[in-house]
């Protein structure tokens, strides 16, 4: 069933209501950060690189130790790192209530514990890592509010750890979504979040995605 669920968001998105409560759109442009996980990076990074007022997007780890910030390490699930995209932003464009709302309507599916499509684990659980007091507020608030609200069939089971630094993950893994699109994960589970990201949020989607300059393909 949790399978089918993540599935279901993958292929359809789930259209959400904005966040009662989020910062005001800065007078002047600027630059914000927010940090968010859910599955696989390669997905999350490429939707993000798709949205209005994101500067960059860039696929990473958070939550463990600078050594174990690696990929084959994290990926035995015992490093308390999820892979994760740290995103700046300019927030007089979009707020960062509106990421999450993005993030928790065709992102990922909020509901899953630990695990997103085929991938299982707690370096793919679902969690904000907020940059300051406000951005943690703003999340939790959202999540009690969209509990509240019974927008999902099942609880959201997000976490909100704050104080947990980033550390980018490996060139190959920066802008995968782009470089290969027909990569058959790619094409099954993330493919369509870019469709629904259109769908969903026509004002906040961009057709041309910003890359990070670091990225080269892996074909």
């Amino acid at each position: 069933m949790a399978f089918h669920g993540s599935r279901l968001i993958a292929e359809e998105g789930v259209s959400i209501p904005s966040p009662a409560v989020d910062e005001r759109l800065a007078p002047e442009t600027g630059s914000e950060t927010a940090v968010l996980a859910g599955g696989c990076f390669w997905g999350v990074q490429g939707v993000f690189q798709h949205v209005k007022g994101v500067q960059s997007a860039t696929s990473g780890y958070t939550g463990g130790k600078q050594q174990d910030a690696h990929y084959n390490v994290v990926g035995t699930g015992a490093t308390g790192h999820a892979e994760s995209v740290q995103i700046k932003f300019d927030p007089k464009t979009v707020s960062y209530g509106k990421l999450l709302q993005i993030y928790f309507s065709v992102a990922h599916d909020p509901t899953l514990l630990n695990r997103q499509g085929p991938d299982a684990g707690t370096q793919y659980r679902s969690t904000i890592f907020p940059q300051t007091e406000e951005q943690a507020k703003i999340a939790e608030a959202y999540i009690a509010q969209l509990d509240g609200a019974h927008v999902f069939a099942a609880a959201i089971a997000t976490t909100v750890e704050p104080g947990r630094t980033f550390y980018p993950a490996e060139d190959y893994h920066q802008n995968f979504l782009t470089l290969n699109p027909t990569y058959p994960y790619i094409a099954i589970n993330d493919m369509p979040k870019i469709a629904n990201l259109s769908k969903h949020f026509p004002e906040n989607y961009r057709t041309d995605p910003v890359l990070v300059a670091v990225a080269k393909s892996t074909n």
